[in-house]
């Protein structure tokens, strides 16, 4: 069974239909990419399935439970998580003090305020700034960081509760192509224990990444399969060259 699965997602915003009849499965274990050209429902689809916006039609199945309807804090505690295209740090914190603050919002009132986890949780947030190469950066500012440091801080932020589920919404925009690079090695091992769905223009950057691409185009599905599939399809191929 899918990690997760869509069947039939419509959102309209007045006269737009941003999805139209959306059905796609969504395998643990994948790194899953959505590609399109600009206004094909991208970024209307991942937050359809995080819950910033609820689907008019359609249903949502999670792990097995049906999130159509769940808000965006239960769909969290089932274990999801969402990264914005627009960074969403605290600029006034320290990096350390980012992850943590992430990784506290899972935890119970009453250990939070024994103050109790900042010291239990010293090595897992060590671990995460390392991984995303930020260690050496814990205690600056957020906001002193460069824009691809700051983007890696969010996707550490992303993983701190351990979510089975990470939707990224572009998070390679406005890197330099070293960044970019850097950020797929980054990204790899996570596939261990975290299955991964991402918006991203570079196509470049999601080919090498991704098992599984959906496209997208006028918010319907145009074609999916793997990244060798996708490249061969006529429908994909005339889409990329006449309206991207």
């Amino acid at each position: 069974m899918a990690l997760l699965e869509m069947r039939g997602l419509c959102k309209t915003f007045r006269t737009l239909r941003a999805l139209d009849g959306v059905d796609i499965d969504v395998q643990a274990g994948t790194f899953h990419g959505l590609i399109g050209p600009n206004g094909s429902g991208k970024s209307t689809l991942l937050k359809a399935i995080a819950g910033d916006h609820f689907a008019d039609r359609g249903t949502i199945v999670f792990d097995g439970r049906d999130i159509t309807r769940a808000t965006p804090y239960e769909r969290a505690r089932a274990g999801l998580s969402l990264k914005f295209q627009i960074t969403a740090v605290l600029p006034e914190l320290s990096v350390y003090d980012n992850v943590l603050l992430a990784r506290q919002s899972g935890e119970s009132l009453p250990r939070l305020l024994m103050s109790s986890s900042r010291r239990r949780l010293d090595g897992e947030i060590g671990a995460l700034l390392e991984r995303f190469r930020l260690i050496d950066r814990a205690d600056d500012l957020a906001g002193e960081l460069s824009h691809g440091q700051q983007q890696w801080l969010e996707i550490a932020m992303a993983l701190a509760l351990s979510p089975k589920l990470l939707l990224l919404d572009e998070p390679t925009g406005g890197m330099s192509p070293e960044e970019r690079r850097a950020t797929g090695r980054l990204l790899e091992p996570i596939k261990a224990h975290c299955t991964l769905i991402i918006v991203e223009h570079d196509l470049h950057f999601i080919r090498d990444i991704c098992d599984q691409l959906t496209v997208l185009d006028q918010g319907k599905v145009l074609d999916q399969g793997d990244v060798e599939t996708i490249q061969r399809s006529p429908k994909v191929q005339q889409v990329f060259t006449t309206r991207v």
